[in-house]
């Protein structure tokens, strides 16, 4: 699947009437009325759920190319399909660079694709920016010089939020964790080992799944047997679905802390059975525009109108969505700030100096901010409970840091 937003040549008399027409010819993937970026989505293949992140962003900056662009230019964002395989990737990153010619990457989803093709584009001066994981990996400045995280809380401080929770209730809490076998299964593993410490092996039974697995049952069925009090599920939807329903099945009702991007009502909860999610524990960190709280907020308002005029098919009861619409957000912001300057320097530059950055779909108080030795765009998340029909939030905000 490719997504494209062509834009009209401009004639050869307005280039010659710009002033900053050469300057531009000289950036790659930049002209006198446009800025070519790319991205990789699974529209195929195990999750293609996630794709809805692709469409999202496709849909925002249609809306900016209609407002007149960033700074007299059009964004081309050309999102192409990888069928979440890393080789695929690799292959469509190559063929945004080297025929494309796009001035950046930006919000290619999965942790083990960034990471695949992460020093191909430092060998070719690429930013990669907002990347579509909360893999803390990708803060670490050696090997990530040229990259931010998404607009999304990092898995690891969400694991170290759960342990510390968790242990606040039950200080001899013994943890049973199911985790895709990746570096993004990894990092809750990595979060709760912060936390617990020389106690982690003594206190943690784990299990891991392939994406190519047809069922976990068997893992669950292991897992229950460990006798944990808690259970984090580390998991993308369908997987994630698949243990809810199951450790209810079977009888376990252990404390559940489901990962943040498998949160969804009607791909995750609503398959595993709304009884068998009752009382089941996440962290937010994005406005749900089902939640009640928010049905006379301008950010949502704002975010449904979007959705209704660029994303018309799309489910808004998918918060993909919304994510979708924070990462666009920000590197509009990014850009803006670039003005005329759309080096790789400078959109690095202003990538690393967000400040205090509020958009509307984030929930009140959180703010995106980075520097040049801190590429963590959110680090702040909210409790909530699933309520066997919503997800309630409750508490402060808490940083996973």
């Amino acid at each position: 699947m490719r997504f494209v937003t062509r834009l009209g040549a401009l004639s050869a008399l307005a280039v010659l009437t710009l002033p900053w027409a050469s300057t531009a010819a000289e950036i790659r993937g930049v002209t006198a009325t446009e800025i070519r970026i790319g991205q990789t989505m699974p529209y195929s293949g195990p999750v293609s759920a996630f794709g809805a992140l692709g469409k999202g962003e496709v849909g925002y900056f249609r809306m900016i190319n209609e407002r007149g662009g960033i700074n007299g230019r059009k964004v081309n964002l050309i999102s192409l399909d990888d069928s979440y395989a890393p080789p695929k990737t690799v292959e469509q990153t190559r063929r945004l660079v080297e025929s494309d010619e796009v001035a950046l990457i930006f919000s290619s989803i999965g942790t083990a694709h960034n990471t695949a093709i992460a020093k191909y584009l430092q060998a070719k001066n690429i930013p990669q920016l907002f990347i579509g994981s909360g893999a803390s990996k990708f803060a670490d400045l050696t090997q990530y010089p040229q990259a931010t995280l998404g607009v999304q809380g990092p898995f690891r401080y969400e694991a170290r939020l759960y342990a510390r929770y968790a242990l606040a209730k039950n200080p001899n809490a013994k943890f049973a964790v199911i985790s895709q076998n990746d570096d993004f299964g990894r990092d809750y593993l990595l979060g709760l080992k912060d936390v617990l410490g020389e106690k982690y092996d003594s206190l943690v039974t784990g299990a891991t799944y392939e994406i190519s697995d047809p069922t976990i049952d068997s893992q669950i069925v292991k897992l229950k047997a460990s006798g944990a009090d808690l259970f984090v599920i580390a998991a993308t939807p369908k997987f994630a679905a698949q243990s809810i329903r199951k450790a209810y099945e079977v009888g376990w009702r252990p404390m559940i802390f489901l990962s943040n991007v498998a949160v969804w009502v009607s791909t995750v909860m609503e398959p595993a059975g709304l009884e068998a999610g009752i009382g089941i524990l996440s962290t937010a960190y994005v406005k749900d525009p089902d939640d009640p709280a928010w049905k006379d907020d301008a950010g949502v308002k704002g975010w449904r109108e979007f959705m209704t005029k660029y994303v018309p098919e799309a489910d808004q009861h998918d918060t993909n969505y919304v994510n979708s619409y924070n990462s666009a957000m920000a590197l509009e912001a990014v850009l803006k700030a670039c003005g005329d300057d759309l080096s790789t320097e400078n959109i690095l530059k202003q990538a690393y100096s967000i400040h205090d950055l509020e958009l509307p779909m984030l929930l009140p108080g959180i703010k995106i901010n980075t520097s040049p030795t801190d590429h963590v765009p959110v680090d702040q998340m909210q409790f909530m409970r699933f309520s066997g029909k919503s997800w309630e939030r409750f508490g402060e905000l808490q940083t996973g840091n």
